[in-house]
């Protein structure tokens, strides 16, 4: 998401085709100040559009979890606060931390404080200006434990007293001061590479308290944001509308952006004139591809996507708290047959943690390969040397389609053939499955589980201390390495580059070693199709605000 949070991220697994609701656009920059005398309705109605629809993008969506930043976990919903919100800083489209509604940041010689100038032409939508005071309520309301935010401790817990906070011991944040309207200074309790990075995550994107304490639980559905959109219309399973933000700082160049969240056939929505973008699935990209075909003129295929697709294991429970069985499974599916076969190219094998091109990405690796032999010897030298000793076993997917896809049946038969293991396979509605998550540290709810994990800043940190560190509420399968933790906190303060990107692929090799996942496939090569009348639609392999410069001419 900016962060995608994101934690989430869509169960690559489960599909069969590229959403197009999972593409990303960048923008290019230009800034000037909007005026403050205009004041957007939110939620207004929106009329439709008469004439050529220029400055109007029409796409699919995903229905989102929550509008809320604080409460923010998962890809589909960060994909729309990205655009209502904004934070003191932000991931630019080359991948570098800039400055959004801090104009500029110093820190300290000792690198534990940062100091925040905020812009003076900062608004939000009603046109009242952003200071340093909203900030300090947004970070504390974030860390109260009335609000329950699942990442407060992960991405807020280096600032000195949001632990205290979060424990009830404390009314404030002491790490976060006003030090006058413009000037924010917070204080973390050592010096840390990432920390500017995780700065980005939607967790700490500025939220209205007025708007927030009148809005009572539903709040986030009439939002009072400071993003490049506002949040004109939502209707639950039919449409999403966001309109440009006449107070935003900087320049907008689209004024419309309207989501179908119910669904249909993307491709024939696209030919059909219906929307403007389209993700293109395995069954029709061979056509698409083809010279002669009209549509290639229009297929855009972008980089790689910082996401990773894995199953979790439980390593506190039988058969998974053996290494030698989480490693047979890992030997027995053969995923570059299933990428090729099934997926069609779409995505590539992932063997470790990390994914290609992202910063501390080693090819150098061991990795755990197809081996379906090895995987049988692994089983024998296991503790329980049969799977007839096995307990039950029960992959739990998000979804209640009742088809798993072709994807999870291959894995399923993989397991089957390999191994001679039956899973079977248990579907979970997503707030449930996202919800279980959440507590599986406690309750260990979940024996296996697919999930998607996609990049919320591009720091090593966003991937193996979140996903893996021993204490890290997101570490859902209770993978526990001393070793691995010592190499990750070194990492955390490490200034020297090189050094640091060092001890996180040691760490990386110790947990793939150990097997603490299975990892599944990183995001490949999406394929999109975008309308000639689209300008500045670009795909960039993260989840950040990517809409304000598209321009959509007369059609």
């Amino acid at each position: 998401m900016k962060k995608s949070l994101i934690l989430l991220v869509a169960l690559i697994v489960s599909m069969v085709a590229v959403a197009c609701s999972g593409d990303k656009t960048n923008t290019s920059g230009s800034t000037s100040t909007p005026s403050s005398k205009t004041t957007p309705t939110p939620n207004a109605t929106i009329k439709p559009s008469s004439g050529k629809l220029a400055g109007v993008l029409r796409r699919t969506g995903d229905e989102p979890l929550t509008l809320d930043p604080a409460l923010a976990t998962d890809t589909s919903s960060a994909h729309y606060i990205v655009e209502i919100f904004g934070g003191l800083v932000k991931i630019g489209h080359d991948l570098r931390v800039t400055p959004e509604l801090a104009e500029s940041w110093t820190v300290s010689p000792d690198g534990k404080v940062y100091t925040f100038k905020i812009r003076k032409n900062a608004k939000f939508n009603d046109g009242r200006a952003v200071t340093a005071k909203d900030f300090k309520y947004t970070l504390e309301r974030a860390a109260d434990p009335a609000t329950a935010a699942p990442v407060a401790e992960q991405y807020l817990g280096d600032i000195i007293g949001v632990n205290d906070k979060l424990l009830g011991n404390a009314k404030e944040v002491s790490g976060v001061k006003i030090i006058d309207d413009q000037t924010l200074q917070i204080t973390i309790d050592a010096s840390k590479a990432y920390f500017i990075a995780q700065m980005t995550y939607t967790i700490t994107y500025v939220v209205d308290r007025a708007n927030v304490e009148s809005g009572g639980k539903t709040w986030a559905l009439k939002p009072n944001g400071t993003g490049p959109f506002y949040l004109a219309k939502y209707t639950q399973g039919d449409s999403i509308v966001l309109k440009k933000n006449p107070n935003y700082w900087g320049t907008v160049s689209l004024d419309e952006i309207r989501y179908n969240l119910a669904g249909g056939d993307q491709m024939a929505q696209y030919q059909n004139g219906e929307i403007d973008v389209a993700g293109v699935g395995v069954n029709d990209l061979a056509r698409v591809q083809n010279p002669k075909e009209p549509l290639n003129k229009e297929l855009v295929k972008p980089d790689s996507l910082f996401d990773v697709s894995y199953i979790g294991f439980d390593v506190t429970k039988a058969p998974f708290d053996d290494v030698k069985v989480r490693q047979a499974f890992n030997h027995a599916i053969d995923k570059p047959t299933i990428t090729k076969d099934v997926l069609a190219n779409l995505s590539s094998p992932a063997f470790g943690i990390l994914p290609p091109g992202f910063p501390g990405y080693s090819p150098d690796m061991k990795v755990l390969i197809y081996d379906p032999v090895k995987a049988k010897e692994l089983i024998k030298q296991s503790k329980y040397g049969d799977v007839s000793k096995f307990p039950r076993i029960a992959l739990t997917i998000s979804g209640t389609g009742g088809d798993v896809g072709p994807v999870i049946e291959a894995f399923i038969q993989n397991w089957k053939d390999n191994l001679g293991v039956t899973v079977d396979i248990q579907q979970v509605e997503s707030a449930t499955f996202f919800q279980a998550l959440q507590t599986n540290k406690r309750t260990h709810r979940m024996q296996m589980y697919a999930l998607g994990w996609s990049a919320d800043y591009p720091d090593p940190y966003d991937y193996l201390d979140i996903l893996l560190y021993s204490k890290s509420a997101n570490n859902y399968g209770s993978y526990s390495s001393p070793q691995v933790d010592q190499l990750l906190l070194q990492a955390r303060a490490e200034q020297d580059v090189p050094k640091r990107v060092g001890l996180y692929n040691q760490a990386e090799q110790m947990i793939i070693t150990d097997a603490a996942w299975l990892p599944l496939f990183y995001g490949g090569e999406r394929y999109v199709l975008v309308k000639p009348y689209i300008k500045n639609y670009k795909l960039p392999p993260m989840v950040i605000e990517r809409f304000k410069d598209v321009v959509v001419e007369a059609h």
